[in-house]
């Protein structure tokens, strides 16, 4: 069987908390490891979209609407659904690693820099689709 959820990969969620929001695949583990044996993959994904923004909005009003909330999670291949999309942020695969789920700080801080860097995405407009709401 061909490996196709690599890192990059947008994926919709489509189990749990996250069912139906978006995210990228951080890391891929198909063989699964010792406590976790099944197929499973680090994602980090957008939990809140940003709102829509129209010219006649400040810049103050603009920036508290473009505001993305990231979420950090490990779902197993089943709760997901790949799509033809893919997402190159490099700088993600270094904040988030197996010690990130150990410890709740560690979590927060990676969450922070997640959030960095999808609005600085999102203020570039690149990736659009990415960070719309999923409608259906």
């Amino acid at each position: 069987m061909v490996k196709f959820i690599k890192a990059g990969k947008v994926v919709v969620i489509l189990q749990g908390r996250y069912a139906g929001k978006k995210a990228v695949v951080v890391r891929n583990h198909d063989e699964g490891t010792k406590d976790r044996p099944y197929g499973y993959a680090v994602v980090a994904g957008v939990e809140r979209t940003p709102l829509k923004v129209t010219k006649a909005m400040g810049k103050k009003k603009t920036a508290k609407r473009s505001k993305v909330k990231p979420f950090v999670k490990i779902i197993n291949y089943n709760h997901m659904m790949p799509t033809r999309y893919g997402l190159e942020l490099e700088q993600i695969k270094g904040t988030v690693s197996a010690d990130t789920f150990k410890e709740p700080t560690q979590r927060e801080n990676s969450k922070k820099v997640i959030k960095k860097l999808f609005e600085e995405r999102y203020q570039t407009g690149k990736n659009k689709w990415f960070f719309s709401k999923l409608r259906f």
